[in-house]
């Protein structure tokens, strides 16, 4: 019975599809495969693309994800140098550098190479917390809190111990996620913060009053030279009108009574330069201006021219 040509060509399609699952595999850019001849590591490959094997169980090929994972530590309770304590929780950024000392290590398992940095960050945490205090955490002044400076140190001791051991991972980044305080220190905190802002209060009062002293005494000192310089001016304005008033004396001195007239005058005009009604003796001065003048008689005289004779 003869075949067909499509059936042949399928099957032997089908061969070759079997074939390259069997002796091939496909690695993508963010991995990296393990080959493993009977549990023996024999090759890696890093590279994207096409790679050969031979079939299971002769050789095995694990794939590793070579991205940065991430995972976040429980928050627990640290106790400081200075014998406070402190709720801190930090999350870690780590990847595979060496699939051939990762592999063996933890069996290609990235969830048990978590639980061994999970203890390493631990760890580290408990000891680096011992060197600092609860001010360089919870403070009123930025430039006293070391933050940046905690995290380097953990980072610092993980990366050592990882090194130490071998585990073909580099540990990418250690930050804090959450710092909390513990309700029995809680009080004491919110106690002290206040007393440092009372404290830079203060010092704001006190650099006020200075400036305000300095403004004050320079107001005293302007309207003291002020007052000195309109005395000085009042002096020589009160001379000149001395001055003026003795030669008005002198003239008024030669009419004595047109002198008494015209100050009555304007005592008179000053007086009653508003509506005012004032009940007073006519006689007094400078009433006595307001008094009817009598009137004066004069003798009429018929001078002749003379007679005609």
């Amino acid at each position: 019975m003869k075949r067909s040509p499509l059936t042949l060509t399928v099957a032997l399609v089908l061969i070759i599809v079997f074939g390259l699952l069997l002796f091939t595999y496909q690695v993508r850019k963010s991995e990296v495969a393990v080959v493993t001849l009977f549990g023996r590591i024999v090759n890696t490959k890093t590279d994207p693309g096409l790679g050969f094997r031979w079939p299971w169980p002769i050789e095995r090929v694990d794939k590793l994800d070579q991205r940065i994972q991430n995972f976040e530590d429980i928050n627990e309770q640290m106790r400081l140098a200075d014998q406070n304590t402190l709720m801190l929780e930090v999350y870690v950024g780590w990847h595979i550098t060496v699939p051939a000392q990762f592999y063996p290590k933890f069996r290609g398992s990235v969830e048990m190479a978590q639980e061994r940095l999970e203890e390493l960050v631990r760890n580290a945490k408990t000891e680096v917390a011992g060197r600092y205090v609860f001010s360089d955490f919870v403070s009123a002044d930025q430039k006293q809190m070391k933050f940046a400076q905690f995290e380097k140190d953990i980072l610092t001791k993980v990366q050592q111990s990882v090194a130490a051991q071998d585990y073909g991972i580099d540990v990418n980044f250690v930050q804090i996620k959450k710092i909390a305080l513990p309700e029995s220190v809680t009080k004491n905190v919110f106690d002290r913060m206040t007393s440092e802002r009372q404290f830079y209060i203060s010092q704001i009062d006190a650099s006020g009053e200075e400036i305000a002293t300095k403004i004050k005494s320079k107001a005293d000192s302007d309207a003291a030279k002020i007052l000195s310089d309109a005395d000085a001016d009042a002096f020589k304005i009160r001379a000149v009108g001395e001055a003026e008033m003795m030669h008005s004396l002198s003239v008024l001195q030669q009419n004595t009574n047109l002198a008494i007239f015209n100050m009555q005058n304007a005592a008179l005009a000053e007086l009653l330069k508003d509506r005012t009604t004032l009940i007073l003796d006519q006689s007094t001065t400078p009433l006595n201006l307001l008094q009817p003048i009598p009137p004066q008689k004069f003798e009429s005289t018929n001078t002749s021219a003379g007679k005609i004779p």
